[in-house]
């Protein structure tokens, strides 16, 4: 925080839940925490068996779990378990890399209110709970992806863009990683 220049950070996570270690870096983030020198504390890449195993033994719950999602991959069983225990679901990929962008469907309902396939993504994000911070270098597209909120999705387009899920990653796998 000296460095950074700051009192106090608003959320800091663990990156990765590696197996042996992290529950002994969250009880170092709940002391960080409980010196009111963090806001937030929270987790990314966890599965649920790393949450319920954290969740045994924290006495503070994680504020945020930051997990690979895209309609690839749309983790819904993680998401229902952070919607139960109240940790937020935030995306990291939600464009896939890219991948998604030339995708047809997508394509299709970003047309319908003429918007990109990026913003479609955006906006099922929005509309499913999921914190998303999409990453552009381009100010265009920067302009762009916070350009959402003047359009809704129906019922029938959320369910279309959930029927892509493939449980297909592009990043690696939290439970197969090596350290």
């Amino acid at each position: 925080m000296n460095k950074l220049g700051l009192d106090y950070l608003d959320l800091y996570l663990i990156h990765w839940p590696v197996q042996g270690k992290y529950v002994e870096a969250w009880r170092a983030l709940e002391h960080l925490y409980d010196q009111g020198k963090v806001k937030a504390i929270g987790v990314s890449n966890f599965q649920v068996h790393h949450l319920e195993k954290l969740l045994k033994v924290a006495s503070v719950k994680p504020a945020v779990n930051q997990i690979e999602l895209h309609s690839r991959l749309s983790q819904t069983e993680l998401r229902a378990y952070g919607k139960k225990h109240s940790i937020a679901i935030e995306a990291w990929s939600p464009l896939m890399q890219g991948e998604l962008l030339q995708n047809e469907l997508l394509r299709e309902i970003g047309a319908m209110y003429h918007k990109t396939a990026a913003q479609v993504i955006l906006r099922w994000d929005l509309q499913h709970g999921i914190v998303t911070i999409p990453k552009s270098v381009t100010e265009r597209r920067i302009q762009e992806n916070a350009d959402i909120f003047d359009f809704e999705l129906t019922d029938e387009q959320m369910a279309q863009i959930d029927e892509l899920n493939e449980n297909r990653r592009v990043g690696p796998d939290p439970d197969n990683f090596d350290f």
